[in-house]
């Protein structure tokens, strides 16, 4: 071994002996090839469009049986989507209708749970885009009909942006009264099933909410005399000016 490290030794040629243009070749290439990657433009950092989801037969199937655990840890991937590797994606450039497409998958997977909903409704409702806003409140709406009796504090919610950030009356009227006719349980506090008397009061319809206050007064919705006196006594003060 020793020998045959002494033969190649002996055979390498001493750097002095290389030929001139030779180095000068090596060493062009050399300052080429720095100058090269000093002159490129710094990597950019891409955003990656929202996939579609896939179908929920095919999630349910590889849930092997948690379905409720898979929902967690997609609800958790696609907030974290718009925080990629280098760039941060602000909602107005996420393709919401592929959002809308994921909350619905991720609640089917999970019903009982309310995350998908909230985020919809005080999460994603939040961009500065008015069709944005409306296809939260629209899947809001679509998902509370399904379970209105549990799912009545988002679409509370949803007539709260529609009124006070969208500014559409019509719309807060009408999920306001989808929300008195549908959620129907006595564990749904008045407040929420009067909403849509106020938005009629907003909208100068006095004589339709005082209709729709004898209505929930005949129903039995309203039967502390305190409330009672404080709604009448609103809709007489806004009438009369």
């Amino acid at each position: 071994m020793l020998r045959f490290a002494r033969l190649v030794l002996r055979s390498e040629r001493p750097t002095a002996e290389v030929p001139v243009p030779v180095i000068a070749a090596l060493l062009i290439a050399l300052i080429a090839q720095i100058a090269w990657h000093g002159l490129r433009p710094p990597p950019a950092a891409a955003a990656e469009d929202l996939p579609e989801p896939p179908a929920y037969e095919v999630l349910n199937a590889i849930a092997f049986g948690e379905p409720a655990s898979l929902s967690r840890f997609l609800m958790l991937w696609l907030q974290a989507f718009d925080n990629q590797p280098g760039i941060s994606v602000p909602f107005r450039r996420l393709d919401y209708e592929r959002v809308r497409s994921w909350l619905g998958v991720i609640l089917r997977l999970d019903p009982r749970s309310a995350y998908p909903l909230l985020c919809a409704a005080r999460i994603y409702s939040k961009v500065a885009d008015e069709e944005r806003k409306r296809i939260m409140l629209d899947f809001v709406r679509e998902e509370f009909l399904k379970d209105a009796d549990v799912r009545w504090p988002w679409m509370a919610h949803a007539v709260f942006v529609a009124k006070h950030e969208l500014r559409d009356l019509d719309l807060a009227l009408a999920l306001a009264r989808e929300l008195r006719l549908h959620a129907t349980a006595v564990t749904v506090p008045t407040w929420a099933r009067q909403m849509e008397l106020f938005v009629l009061e907003e909208l100068g319809d006095i004589e339709g909410a005082k209709v729709l206050l004898g209505g929930l007064i005949e129903s039995g919705a309203v039967k502390d005399p305190h409330e009672l006196r404080f709604l009448m006594g609103r809709l007489d003060i806004r009438g009369s000016e």
